[in-house]
C-alpha cells in the first residue's frame, strides 16, 4: 500500500495483533462472521500460510513493532492444535516484538475442547481464555445451532480453571426467539456462580443473509419486543454491578484488573495488525488512519500468500472526518466516554464546530452526560447508543 512510503516511524510503534481462523464445526445460525464448516484448506496448511503472511507484513512494515496484545478469533480457534496455536506465537514473539506479559486470548468453544487440549494452550502462551458459551440452557443453544450442551460449558470453565487460565470470559447472548427476561436472568446466575473474569453479553442482532434473517423474514422467529430487549439489558446492568462486576463497555463486563487490553485498541482507534481470511487491520500510518481487510476465502487467502502477494483487500484510506466520526463511535461504547481536550488536539476543532447542536440536544434529551472535559452515555444512551452514534456520522 502507499501508505508505507510515506510512513513516519518512531522507534517501536505500538501494534495488537489478531489472527483469525475462519473455521467451525459447525455454522451457528445467527452467525454472519467470517467462517465456514467445510473448507479445503487444512489447519495446518492454514497455520503455514498465517506463518508466511506473518513474514510478508514483517518485511513490509517500515520500523519494529511491539505488540501488547494478542487475539485469536473466529470462526473457532479452539479447533486449531495446541502446537500450532505455539508456533503463531511464537512467531509474533519474533516478528512483532509480542511482549512478556502481553495478554492472549483464545476464543474456545466449549464442544471442542478437553482438559489436556487446555493444559497445552496455557504452555503454549495462552492466558486468556475466553468461551462462547452464548447460553446455559440447551432448548436455546440447539436454537441456534451450537455444538455444545450446557453441562458442555460449565465443564469447559471448570477444566480450564484445572488447566492454569485464571482469566476466563464467558460470552452470552440475550433476547433469543422465545426468551423470557426469568430465562436470561437464570443464564447471568449461572455465568456468576462459576466465578469468570469477564462477562460479555451482547444483544441478538439479525443480520442479512444468515439463516435467521430468512427465518425472520417467513414470520417463523419469534423475538422479544424492543421493550423487552431493552428490559434484558437493563436487568444485565444492575444484576452484574450487584455481584461485583465493572460494566467498562456497552456489552462488557468485568471484575477489577480484568477488562479485556485487547478490545480497548479498537475501540481507542489503537493500531493492530489482522492475520488470516478476512482478517481486518488498523494502522495510523497514514494521517487519519488505514483500514483494510484480507480475502475472505480460505482458498484465496492461501493462493495469494503461496505467490507472496498480501492478501489485502477493501483498503480504506480515512478522512479527517472519518476519524473524527470514529473518535466518537467507538469512543463511547466506553463507559469512560471520550475526551473532548483529546478531540481537539488530534483535530484542532471542537466537537460542537464540526457537529453544531448535537451534542446539546443528545444531552437535553439525557442520552449523553458530560463531566471533566469528558462525554459519555447515559443509562438510556446506552440501551439507544445505535442511535446516538448515528449522530456523529
Amino acid at each position: 500500500m502507499d501508505f508505507y512510503a510515506a510512513a513516519v516511524y518512531y522507534e517501536s510503534m505500538l501494534t495488537s495483533l489478531y489472527i483469525h481462523i475462519p473455521f467451525c464445526l459447525k455454522k451457528c445460525l445467527y452467525c454472519d462472521f467470517n467462517s465456514m464448516a467445510d473448507s479445503s484448506v487444512t489447519l495446518e496448511e492454514y497455520a503455514g500460510a498465517v506463518l508466511k503472511e506473518m513474514a510478508l507484513r514483517a518485511e513490509r512494515l517500515p520500523g519494529p513493532v511491539t505488540a501488547p496484545t494478542l487475539y485469536f478469533g473466529g470462526g473457532t480457534p479452539s479447533l486449531m492444535a495446541p502446537d500450532l496455536v505455539a508456533r503463531l506465537i511464537d512467531a509474533c514473539r519474533r516478528l512483532f516484538g509480542l511482549v512478556h506479559d502481553a495478554e492472549v486470548t483464545l476464543e474456545a468453544n466449549p464442544g471442542t475442547l478437553t482438559f489436556e487440549k487446555l493444559r497445552r494452550y496455557r504452555q503454549a502462551g495462552i492466558n486468556r481464555l475466553s468461551l462462547g458459551v452464548q447460553s446455559f440452557n440447551d432448548r436455546y443453544l440447539s436454537l441456534l445451532g451450537r455444538v455444545h450442551t450446557s453441562r458442555e460449558a460449565s465443564d469447559a470453565f471448570v477444566m480450564g480453571r484445572e488447566a492454569g487460565f485464571d482469566n476466563v470470559g464467558i460470552d452470552l447472548i440475550h433476547s433469543l426467539p422465545g426468551e423470557s427476561l426469568t430465562d436470561w436472568l437464570d443464564d447471568l446466575d449461572r455465568a456468576v456462580r462459576l466465578g469468570p473474569e469477564h462477562i460479555s453479553a451482547y444483544g441478538l442482532t439479525i443480520e442479512e443473509g444468515t439463516p435467521f434473517h430468512a427465518l425472520e423474514k417467513n414470520g417463523e422467529l419469534c423475538l422479544p419486543t424492543e421493550d423487552e430487549s431493552a428490559r434484558m439489558f437493563r436487568q444485565t446492568m444492575e444484576f452484574l454491578a450487584e455481584k461485583g462486576y465493572e460494566q467498562y463497555e456497552i456489552s462488557n463486563f468485568s471484575r477489577p484488573g480484568f477488562r479485556s487490553r485487547h478490545n480497548r485498541v479498537y475501540w481507542r482507534r489503537g493500531n493492530y495488525l489482522g492475520f488470516g481470511a478476512g482478517a481486518h487491520s488498523f494502522l495510523t500510518l497514514s494521517r487519519f488512519g488505514t483500514r483494510w481487510r484480507n480475502s475472505l476465502s480460505p482458498d484465496a487467502y492461501r493462493a495469494s500468500i503461496g505467490s507472496a502477494v498480501l492478501p489485502e483487500e477493501e483498503a480504506v484510506f480515512l478522512t479527517e472526518r472519518d476519524a473524527m466520526a470514529e473518535f466518537f463511535f467507538l469512543g463511547l461504547r466506553m463507559m469512560e466516554g471520550v475526551d473532548l481536550g483529546q478531540f481537539y488536539e488530534e483535530f484542532s476543532v471542537a466537537p460542537d464546530d464540526v457537529w453544531p447542536g448535537v451534542i446539546p440536544r443528545l444531552v437535553a434529551r439525557g442520552l449523553l452526560q458530560s463531566f471533566a472535559g469528558r462525554l459519555r452515555l447515559t443509562e438510556q444512551g446506552i440501551i439507544l447508543s445505535n442511535r446516538v452514534f448515528l449522530e456523529f456520522l
